[in-house]
């Protein structure tokens, strides 16, 4: 057995390539092998090159979408803890909440060239919430404050203009003043209970943005408002339809609502058309000066008037919708009528 011949033979493919054709033993043989080398390696160099790169392009997108979660996890659990408590911690959570996002409105504002009277719509952005535990009739009262006072300043400021007042008074109205609905609807029930009537209003919108980007993600095709938000499609619509309408039908079965489950569809879809609408009047204002995001204050989110535009609309319908289901006697709970009624 030749054991200098198999001494000889290439253990690896690297050995193998580095190996000369012995029909090649001149200096252009040898060149033209190493030139062979050379591309190997390259393409070696390529492929680790590109599987680094996935590699960080996959594990960015991994820290990006726990980032998210983990915000919209601690936002939820604010949000529960408050509503559970009562409508005392209910009020702080909304004057907060409502001081914030009219502070990024006025931002994306001040980013469009407007000068709002930002003293002005901040205090009432928290007055709003405070005054809607009293009552139907407070928050009607102070909205026509409001304009009062934006008209006084107009009037005594010269360098204030028409487009300036208005979104001084339209910021803490489309923020705060909306929010306060929260505030009606959780004044219905008992303290340290499972409030079932805000939670559905709460979980729908929820369950509405969960189902539309499930939806989107796995089905969308055709786009729902492409100038507005490219991102959104027919199929998460109905998608997020149908979270909604999921939510309400389950409490309206299973929950303390005693509510027709037919009118409680209704409700899901009402509430979660308009919360699509919220969306996209927020997205609207944001591509009209250019911003991606109202802020920064929820990581993985962007401001908290991003995570809260489908809520301002959603609330605002869900609780008009049940001012007329008590008044036709679809709801049977103690919920008060408009201004106190």
């Amino acid at each position: 057995m030749d054991n200098t011949r198999d001494s000889k033979k290439p253990t690896s493919r690297i050995d193998a390539d580095s190996q000369l054709n012995p029909e090649e033993t001149g200096s252009v043989g040898i060149d033209r092998q190493i030139e062979k080398l050379e591309i190997r390696r390259s393409l070696k160099e390529l492929q680790r090159s590109a599987g680094n790169l996935m590699g960080q392009r996959v594990r960015g997108v991994t820290e990006k979408l726990l980032t998210r979660t983990l915000s919209g996890v601690v936002y939820a659990a604010i949000v529960l803890a408050a509503l559970f408590v009562g409508k005392e911690a209910t009020i702080v959570l909304i004057a907060g909440m409502g001081w914030l996002c009219c502070s990024e409105f006025f931002h994306i504002c001040r980013m469009g060239g407007r000068m709002p009277n930002e003293p002005l719509g901040l205090v009432f952005s928290l007055i709003f919430p405070i005054i809607a535990y009293f009552g139907h009739v407070f928050p009607l009262v102070f909205s026509l404050l409001l304009i009062i006072l934006c008209g006084l300043w107009y009037v005594l400021t010269p360098r204030a203009n028409l487009a300036d007042v208005a979104v001084t008074a339209f910021g803490p109205l489309y923020t705060s003043l909306s929010l306060s609905t929260v505030v009606l609807l959780r004044s219905t029930e008992p303290s340290f209970s499972i409030p079932w009537i805000t939670l559905a209003v709460m979980l729908s919108v929820w369950a509405n943005d969960s189902f539309a980007y499930l939806f989107g993600s796995k089905f969308g095709k055709h786009k729902l408002a492409p100038r507005i938000s490219p991102n959104k499609s027919w199929e998460g619509f109905y998608g997020g339809l149908l979270g909604s309408m999921l939510v309400w039908f389950l409490i309206a079965v299973f929950g303390a609502i005693d509510m027709n489950p037919l009118f409680a569809l209704l409700f899901g879809v009402t509430e979660g058309i308009f919360s699509v609408v919220g969306d996209l009047f927020e997205s609207r204002i944001k591509r009209g000066v250019g911003l991606k995001d109202s802020g920064s204050i929820m990581p993985g989110h962007g401001g908290l008037l991003d995570r809260t535009d489908s809520m301002i609309f959603g609330t605002m319908a869900a609780f008009l919708l049940f001012q007329l289901a008590v008044l036709f006697s679809q709801v049977k709970l103690p919920i008060a009528l408009p201004f106190g009624a």
